[in-house]
């Protein structure tokens, strides 16, 4: 489309208008095939989906008008919305190179204004095109907004597959949000996701998907509650609070958090035991009982083969099981904190993994059908899933990492 700017910019507002793409085109004299190419290579995020069935786009054009309004008392009061014409002054700046600064003291705007709005409406050929920028912000403004989880099928299949997995909303909505750009038609929050999930006419997921949820909840729980006090059990023993500033920013690796998962009944258990720093996670099979003994010789089993910086403590809850804790501390040659009564939030790292465990781990079920190997198969699958907390690495490459520094 070999024309000027004002000619192209004038094909961009007939089609903003409404026309279709044969008229505007004819309009500047170009042909529909170069124009149609055109067009979809430089239209926004937004505009492609609302493409009428004469191929102009759909609904009324946006809006135009100043960029401020006179109040009751005479003052002038600056709208909130950009407007056309300070589109235009913004693709004009642009176009000459101006800083964000320049063209923000050019429209009476902040310098952040114009970044967000040239980054938000820019076109995939990296342009930004006044009369575009305007349709699709109009577009985006409009209401009501379609529910992305409605139409858009290979989206719906793809979370399902992986929440069958056992991967959260949330985890879904990072990755999405790494493999694609903002606007864009394959990218989804983790409230749309629950949304879906728990109102089923806003969405084509599965109707029993809740279920892949950590607590499997088919509604949302209302938040509340007092907290609780207890006394203590273990008398002179480390205390949370006599850990050393370390543990509490994850600079240092080897600082670990415990806790049991318990079956129907309390019958059955499996230990957990989580990294601090790397999210690394390893579980303790213990074979039909899950009292102090047996809780201490599958800890020191599993642990003491780790090297001697990567089991500087552990922090464990205040149940009985962990009552031989100076043996544990004696064998690993690491000391045991207990966190205040009822209070797991102490151990927060522990909690949320035991939350993702409990895909594989159900509540109400017997943990004993477990055997040793399925443990293993269970923590390597936990360890090589992207974690945003660790800026969606896998809690088996940070561990690697830190294993090939002290190498």
């Amino acid at each position: 489309m070999t024309k000027s700017r004002e000619e192209v910019e004038r094909f961009y507002e007939l089609m903003c208008q409404g026309g279709s793409i044969q008229a505007s085109a004819k309009s500047v004299g170009v042909s529909r095939t170069r124009a149609t190419f055109f067009w979809h290579r430089s239209a926004p995020m937004g505009l492609e989906v609302v493409m009428g069935p004469a191929g102009g786009l759909a609904g009324s054009p946006p809006p135009v008008g100043g960029a401020a309004e006179i109040s009751g008392d005479g003052s002038v009061r600056r709208r909130r919305l950009l407007t056309s014409e300070e589109r235009a002054v913004i693709a004009a700046g642009v176009r000459q190179g101006l800083s964000y600064q320049q063209i923000g003291d050019l429209i009476g705007r902040g310098k952040s204004v114009v970044c967000r709005e040239v980054q938000r409406n820019v076109g995939p050929d990296k342009c930004y095109w006044a009369p575009l920028a305007n349709r699709v912000a109009h577009e985006r403004r409009r209401r009501p907004k379609a529910f992305k989880l409605v139409e858009q099928s290979g989206l719906c299949r793809q979370i399902e597959e992986w929440m069958d997995q056992g991967w959260s909303p949330k985890l879904i909505a990072s990755v999405l949000a790494m493999d694609y750009p903002p606007g864009s038609i394959g990218r989804v929050s983790h409230e749309t996701i629950y949304q879906a999930l728990y109102v089923q006419t806003r969405g084509a997921l599965r109707a029993d998907l809740h279920k892949q949820l950590s607590l499997k909840r088919s509604r949302r729980k209302p938040r509340g509650g007092a907290p609780r006090g207890g006394a203590s059990l273990y008398g002179e023993a480390f205390k949370i609070g006599q850990r050393p500033a370390e543990v509490e920013d994850r600079a240092v690796p080897g600082h670990w958090e415990g806790d049991l998962i318990l079956g129907t009944g309390n019958g059955s258990a499996v230990g957990t035991l989580v990294e601090r720093t790397t999210r690394f996670t390893i579980l303790l099979h213990l074979s039909g009982r899950h009292d102090a003994e047996s809780v201490a010789e599958a800890m020191v089993r599993e642990m003491r083969h780790l090297p001697e910086h990567l089991r500087r403590s552990i922090t464990w809850d205040r149940g009985t099981e962990l009552a031989a804790y100076e043996r544990i501390q004696l064998e690993l040659d690491a000391p045991i904190y207990f966190c205040d009564p009822h209070s797991p939030w102490q151990r927060g790292t522990n909690e949320n993994t035991n939350r993702l465990l409990r895909f594989w781990l159900e509540k109400g079920s017997d943990l004993a059908v477990h055997t040793a190997e399925d443990l293993r198969r269970i923590a390597d699958t936990l360890n090589r899933r992207p974690r945003p907390t660790l800026d969606l690495q896998t809690p088996a490459q940070r561990l690697n990492e830190l294993l090939a520094r002290a190498a």
